[in-house]
């Protein structure tokens, strides 16, 4: 099994241009700078936006449903720990080092037969409100670990005690099919955005 790493990247590049132009459209109160570099984006950053009036700076790391071209998809992956080399690592969702305020999810991905990008859906989570959130439902950084601990060896859907598994969230281990066998919490888009961790920029 391959990293899809490069794979990615060259979507990532492609759907730049687009999701550029829907900042400048829905975000004409801030400035935004856009950060290429690898050694920002391992950081959590992508784009920096800065309001115009307050001066106040946001870190934003964009998240792409790219496996899924064409495709709706109510919820989104929330990557909890992965591998690499047999070692469990840390996922970007509780990584202490990532310096990111908000994940801009990136969903609804459509492309013409030229595989050019002419439509997306992005939705901004704020991600210290969404880990206190699961935090005060007893669902911390420390629980995962205990609950990935128990459940060795496991792949696929999981359900947690304190979400719904169809309405909230859901735990996923990827453990047989992808290179580095995440394990993300699934999380509805809606949810995220009726309890006011998330909004729909477009």
């Amino acid at each position: 099994m391959k990293s899809k790493f490069k794979a990615d990247l060259s979507k990532e590049q492609r759907l730049t241009p687009l999701l550029d132009f829907y900042y400048k459209k829905y975000l004409k109160q801030y400035f935004f700078e856009r950060f290429l570099d690898l050694k920002q984006q391992l950081l959590g950053i992508d784009l920096i936006l800065t309001n115009k009036k307050t001066g106040l700076v946001y870190v934003v790391d964009e998240k792409a449903q790219l496996d899924y071209i064409n495709e709706t998809l109510p919820t989104f992956a929330f990557e909890l720990f992965y591998s690499k080399n047999g070692v469990e690592k840390q996922g970007w969702l509780f990584d202490a080092s990532k310096k990111t305020h908000f994940y801009a999810l990136v969903t609804s991905i459509f492309s013409d037969e030229e595989e050019h990008f002419t439509s997306c859906n992005i939705t901004f989570v704020n991600r210290e409100k969404l880990i206190q959130h699961l935090t005060g439902l007893g669902l911390d950084q420390e629980r995962f670990q205990k609950i990935v601990a128990e459940h060795k060896g496991h792949h696929g859907k999981l359900g947690l005690e304190k979400l719904h598994p169809w309405h909230e969230g859901y735990l996923f281990f990827s453990t047989q099919n992808k290179a580095e066998q995440p394990i993300n919490l699934i999380l509805k888009l809606d949810y995220l955005i009726d309890i006011g961790i998330a909004k729909r920029l477009v």
